[in-house]
Parts: C-alpha cells; sequence; structure tokens
C-alpha cells in the first residue's frame, strides 16, 4: 500500500466516512441513546407503528450488546421474518416476531415465544451461534433461514438461503439509512 492510500483511507476513518462501528453499537452512547434512534429508524424505513418501535428498541439493543450481534441485523431479521407482528404463526410452526420453531429452540430459548422479549433474545442468541459456526453475519442469516444442515444438503435449499440473506442485508442497508 502506498502511503498516499494510506493516508486516503486514514482521513476518511477518521472523518467518521469510513467506518465498522455503528452508532447502534456499545460506543454510540446509553442504550436509551441508542434505543431512541433505532427507534425512529424503524419507523422510517419500515413504517413500525410508534408504539411497537419503542417498545422492541430496547430489547434489540440489549439483546444486541448481550450476544454481540449488531443490532441493524436483529432489526432487519426481524423485518424479513414477521414485518414486526408478535403474534405471527407461519404453518411450519414459527413463531413470534423472529419466527422461531419451539420444538427446535425449547431447550436454548425457554418461555413464551409469543413474547417480544423471549423472542428477540433468541433471535440474537441463534445468529450469534450460527455466526460462530459460520464465521460471517451472511452465512449466519442464511443458517437461520435454512439451518447449518440445510444449507449443505442442496443447492436448491443453498440457493434458498443466499436469496432470504440478501433480502434480510437488504432490510439491514435500509435501516442503516434511516438512522438519525
Amino acid at each position: 500500500m502506498s502511503v498516499h492510500s494510506f493516508f486516503k483511507i486514514f482521513i476518511l476513518i477518521m472523518t467518521g466516512l469510513l467506518s465498522a462501528c455503528s452508532t447502534l453499537g456499545p460506543h454510540g452512547g446509553s442504550v436509551q441513546q441508542r434505543s431512541a434512534k433505532l427507534s425512529t429508524a424503524l419507523q422510517r424505513a419500515y413504517h413500525v407503528p410508534y408504539d411497537k418501535a419503542n417498545a422492541v428498541s430496547p430489547l434489540i439493543i440489549q439483546s444486541a450488546d448481550q450476544y454481540h450481534v449488531p443490532a441493524e441485523l436483529i432489526a432487519a431479521t426481524i423485518r424479513q421474518e414477521s414485518n414486526y407482528r408478535s403474534q405471527l404463526r407461519s404453518t411450519g410452526g414459527a413463531i413470534g416476531l423472529a419466527q422461531i420453531i419451539p420444538s427446535y429452540w425449547s431447550n436454548t430459548c425457554p418461555g413464551n415465544l409469543y413474547d417480544d422479549r423471549v423472542n428477540i433474545y433468541c433471535n440474537a442468541y441463534i445468529l450469534a451461534q450460527y455466526k460462530t459456526l459460520s464465521g460471517s453475519w451472511f452465512k449466519a442469516s442464511a443458517y437461520y433461514n435454512v439451518g447449518p444442515t440445510g444449507y449443505s444438503s442442496s443447492f436448491f435449499t443453498r440457493h434458498k438461503a443466499k436469496k432470504y440473506a440478501r433480502s434480510v442485508r437488504h432490510y439491514k442497508k435500509q435501516l442503516k439509512q434511516a438512522l438519525p
């Protein structure tokens, strides 16, 4: 790398134009401050009603902090899975905001998965586990859709999972653009 390139990157980092840190991460302020930012972004990007956005934002921030998962990824996954409808139940038996299958996750995520707190924390836990297993957030999102075994079982299933992960990535980008 040339000295000129190094200084260009250094300037971008120092001016905040090239940053890996999110304003929703632990260094972005208090839980209340970050929750307020997230709530505003949820309303702008996904048209989540004010009361719902204010209720789920602190849960998303706290679970993101606890499991070291980007808050934007949790929020985007919920957008993909349920569009912020807590009482949703899929034909496959997945329930709640993040559409978690109770029969598969009951030992790891005890409690009522229709409860937003339980569901969001379980979502963060699952994403963190899949990130550890896969090595990337993109692949963790794909695993979230079809599971690690499903991902490696066939081309069709892997293609479906990657399409899902791209959709989540789109929602994540949309949310980031809406952050105040």
